[in-house]
């Protein structure tokens, strides 16, 4: 009789241990049903035969948690589950013990509330007491005091039909100016904590510029109108560091990542928003800074730009642990405060960035769709901070979003699976993390006297071409590592009967360096033969595939201009011809992978204009996503572009590949260093120009 309850007692001590401790698992382990649905957002999930994570589809009472993953537990008695460290007596830290009976550092769990959690880390119970640190004497006590209790009781629930629900996060009553962020050091660079860490990088060489006519020689007696000219911008390549070297390391980052937690991300969607900002939070170096800002009815800085340090980077998971979903969306607000901590910040690193992330309408913009330009405040703009967007989900507001951050120069993506967020960001941070050239400026200048530019075709960048038209400029920006740039300039070939040879451009780019600001310059010069007589016309391969990037793009516009006056079937037909014009060029004729991927992105555009319930649900996101990478060349997430099998991986550097890939092999909730070094896997899909010279 003994033994039998015994047996009881331990069958019913081991089911409660497995609902409250996590136990790394590896990624061939198949965890049985019960644990899966315990599982917290530390675990790793399970994953398919392609090793990509299965996302939950439902919510589920415990995927609300992110833990700093550094270690296994070992035992509820003896390890805090907070900071993962072992819990003595004697070792100069007070230890809490909760009504649950769980037990955790005093410092630690305090903290925890002071973020709003008022349920055990553990086990997710309700407490009807929580600690609280005492401000006056900034120590810890286990007992209530007569003056500054430590202990606060939580009021019973009320129901307030008419009260709006106060969010469950709360940090600090923030200061009026923003300026309480870390220190930065001059000429401070960062390395990954990890030696194996797949941006622990130093760049080498120099931007690379090459210019291609459309075809080498033009007859002396007859002119050519609209002749092109292809201007090939390259960022430098990275090299792995074959040892530590501060001096050669990437430039650090400044961060702020916007939020949306209202109501309608209750459940699966803030829970793998966790898993996502835990992945981000991994993988910043020691000398990259955070800030997370949290918007529903309001906005709310969690914390200011903090150093990804050990501690910096508890501080955050802890701070995205406590996000609990509920209110409206007010993007303008969530944008202007996250603008406010970059702007009043009293140090600031080279690399400055914002994520916005919503998966609603703005409850809150009284404004015209033609006015979003005035949700993102004027400091963004000004200083030339990016904002790179994401869509969440089917529900958000596409044309705003895209909006927001065309206006500040930064990309936006389609979210349309909810499981694919992490990777998403991996992509974005990839190449944040990687950026090697800042404030790249294009001069074109025309060198014959008889020679004007007629347009130069560079998407979203400003571009700038003087009244006598025998100069133009594009300004650029940022460039990730190995980067590419494609620019089309036209201008007339007039008849020329005294020379050989004629020099059309003069290119020539002035950059700086991130790490050293140093400005340095590089140049290229593009001429044509003037024979007599021409043999057979070949036409540049690099400048027919870009024509047929530019052409594809127009075509997404015009079909989209088409579908938001309601004719989808103009709409259908104009991608339609695109697609038959673009099977009918000279690079399409010879297998070239460009056209190859625009065909599949068309069609893809085709199918998702089929309807217009279909259209609105997920067309129109798609498009202005592909319209955003075509237009900024650059990679953003949209439909499957993050699966290696996907054909529509424009502009994708290697960087990026390698964090996707990172993001879909590493078990969450375990940092780089414990699943062996980093992969690099297949070059990157850039479906950019790689000409070699003529």
């Amino acid at each position: 009789m003994g033994g039998s309850k015994w047996l009881k007692a331990k069958m019913a001590l081991g089911l409660r241990l497995n609902s409250c401790l996590y136990v790394p698992r590896t990624v061939e382990d198949s965890p049985p049903p019960a644990a899966a649905a315990a599982a917290s957002l530390s675990p790793t999930p399970p994953r398919d035969s392609d090793r990509r994570v299965k996302m939950p589809t439902t919510p589920t009472p415990s995927s609300s948690g992110l833990l700093p993953p550094k270690h296994s537990f070992k035992s509820s008695k003896k390890i805090c589950a907070i900071c993962l460290e072992t819990m003595k007596p004697g070792q100069g830290h007070a230890i809490f013990t909760a009504e649950c009976s769980h037990s955790f550092h005093f410092h630690c769990i305090a903290s925890n509330v002071e973020h709003g959690k008022q349920t055990c880390p553990v086990c997710r119970a309700n407490w009807k007491e929580i600690p609280v640190q005492n401000p006056v004497a900034n120590k810890s006590y286990t007992r209530p005091l007569p003056q500054n209790d430590i202990m606060r009781r939580i009021p019973s629930p009320q129901i307030h039909v008419n009260r709006q629900v106060a969010p469950l996060f709360h940090s600090p009553q923030e200061p009026i100016l923003f300026n309480d962020d870390d220190e930065v050091v001059n000429n401070q660079s960062t390395t990954a904590p990890n030696s194996n860490k797949i941006h622990d990088d130093h760049f080498t060489g120099a931007v690379q510029v090459q210019t291609f006519p459309e075809v080498s020689a033009v007859p002396k007696s007859k002119p050519h109108n609209n002749f092109s000219i292809l201007v090939h911008l390259k960022a430098p390549t990275t090299t792995a560091l074959q040892q530590h070297s501060p001096q050669t390391s990437r430039a650090p980052v400044d961060l702020v990542t916007v939020l949306d937690v209202s109501g309608s991300m209750a459940g699966t969607k803030l829970a793998l928003l966790k898993r996502a900002m835990g992945f981000v939070i991994q993988n910043l170096g020691p000398s990259d800074r955070l800030s997370v800002i949290a918007f529903s009815s309001t906005a709310r800085r969690l914390f200011p730009l903090r150093k990804m340090t050990d501690s910096g980077r508890n501080e955050a998971i802890q701070a995205v642990n406590s996000l609990s979903s509920n209110g409206g969306t007010n993007i303008a607000e969530g944008l202007k405060k996250g603008a406010k901590v970059l702007i009043e910040c009293k140090w600031k690193n080279p690399i400055r960035s914002i994520i916005l992330l919503s998966d609603g309408q703005d409850t809150y913009a009284n404004r015209s769709s033609s006015d979003h330009q005035s949700l993102l405040p004027e400091s963004v703009s000004g200083l030339h901070i990016p904002v790179h967007a994401f869509g969440f989900g089917v529900d958000h507001d596409a044309v705003l979003m895209h909006s927001i951050s065309e206006n500040s120069g930064g990309t936006f993506s389609f979210i349309e699976a909810e499981n694919v967020i992490q990777d998403a960001f991996a992509q974005c941070i990839g190449g944040i993390l990687s950026v090697v050239v800042q404030e790249l400026k294009v001069e074109i200048e025309c060198i014959d006297s008889l020679l004007k530019l007629v347009s130069v075709k560079s998407g979203s960048y400003k571009t700038v071409v003087e009244s006598d038209k025998r100069k133009g400029s594009i300004e650029v920006g940022d460039l990730y590592a190995e980067e590419e740039r494609d620019f089309l300039v036209t201008t007339d070939i007039p008849i020329c009967e005294f020379t050989e040879e004629m020099l059309l451009l003069k290119v020539r780019c002035v950059y700086k360096h991130p790490m050293n600001s140093a400005t340095n310059n590089c140049e290229s010069v593009v001429g044509i033969q003037r024979p007599l007589v021409t043999g057979p016309v070949v036409v540049s391969m690099e400048v027919d595939r870009q024509r047929n990037r530019l052409r594809s793009a127009e075509a997404m516009e015009q079909a989209k201009t088409a579908a938001e006056r309601g004719d989808l079937t103009f709409a259908v037909s104009v991608l339609e011809n695109c697609r038959r014009n673009l099977s009918e060029t000279v690079s399409a004729r010879a297998g070239d992978r460009l056209c190859a991927a625009l065909d599949a992105e068309l069609r893809e555009m085709q199918e998702r204009m089929a309807s217009r319930q279909v259209y609105e649900t997920s067309g129109r996101a798609y498009v202005l996503s592909g319209l955003s990478s075509h237009c900024w060349q650059r990679a953003t997430a949209r439909g499957d572009s993050t699966d290696s099998t996907s054909l529509v991986h424009a502009y994708q550097t290697q960087s990026m590949v390698d964090m996707v890939h990172l993001s879909q092999t590493m078990p969450l909730g375990i940092p780089p260093s414990a699943s062996g070094p980093a992969v690099r896997p297949v070059r990157a899909r850039s479906f950019n120009a790689r000409p070699q010279p003529r």
